[in-house]
């Protein structure tokens, strides 16, 4: 089945309110095509789901397309400072931040890929998250009587991760590291995919190189060279300073639009 589809259409496919995950690691492979198509779009009340983010949940955060982010960390990374946009929204009761620490959204995605409704966890004993985040709470190990910490599993609705190459079927692969998005992949309810390149529907038969995320948990391919972009991509470019630090300088919503716009984002 050729699932290959534009941009626009595929981000169409995800209604407001939505929980979606987010792949790659701060700014490093994030899916920012999407992300900015999502924020075109004038999507609202997604619930996102990211171990460490960064400018794709800020963007999505100053678009006002986010009720709740559920993640370990999110920041910009060194030169770029803290993600102001995530923080007023959350500072002024427009976001619900469901703090964890980067692991606990692993072993969150670690429950829903295994079916199961929790994860008991062995940290956070001197932490105030179990309080603060209710998917959080303490369980009892039937075999010791010791009482753990568990995790509620997150199922994301829809996960998007960019990859570096694909095939019409969503057959994937990633270069380079991983972070968690095979995880994600694994506990989502469906995945969409954009790629630095499409391959032909013989290339993973042929190949000793067999699919990271296989076909059969993906409903939409996008073909979005320099789809992570102005964040990095491994192994195809890197930080883009510039892009960044214009997006950083935009004042408002109005300025947003206009850059998504020079942007060639289209809804």
């Amino acid at each position: 089945m050729n699932k290959l589809m534009d941009l626009a259409a595929a981000m169409a496919q995800i209604p407001d309110g939505a929980m979606v995950g987010l792949g790659g690691n701060t700014l490093n492979r994030a899916p920012m095509a999407a992300v900015m198509a999502l924020a075109y779009q004038g999507k609202q009340g997604l619930r996102l789901v990211k171990t460490a983010g960064g400018m794709d949940v800020d963007l999505l955060c100053f678009a006002g397309c986010v009720s709740s982010v559920d993640a370990g960390f999110i920041s910009y990374e060194t030169q770029y400072s803290l993600c102001q946009h995530y923080r007023s929204a959350v500072q002024a009761g427009k976001v619900q931040a469901n703090e964890h620490a980067c692991y606990t959204v692993i072993s969150a995605l670690r429950a829903a890929s295994y079916g199961i409704p929790f994860m008991p966890v062995r940290g956070l004993v001197e932490s105030d998250l179990v309080a603060a985040n209710e998917y959080f709470a303490k369980v009892k190990d039937p075999f010791s009587g010791d009482i753990l910490n568990a995790v509620r599993a997150i199922q994301p609705d829809v996960s998007i991760v960019h990859v570096h190459m694909a095939d019409a079927r969503g057959n994937a692969v990633i270069e380079g590291p991983q972070y968690d998005d095979i995880l994600l992949s694994r506990a989502s309810k469906t995945v969409i995919l954009t790629a630095e390149r499409i391959v032909g529907d013989g290339y993973f038969a042929a190949s000793s190189r067999k699919a990271d995320i296989p076909h059969f948990m993906v409903s939409a391919v996008v073909h979005a060279p320099r789809g992570a972009a102005p964040g990095a991509c491994y192994g195809v470019h890197g930080v883009s300073d510039d892009e960044l630090h214009s997006f950083l300088a935009l004042a408002d919503a109005e300025a947003l639009t206009q850059w998504l716009t020079r942007r060639h984002v289209y809804a």
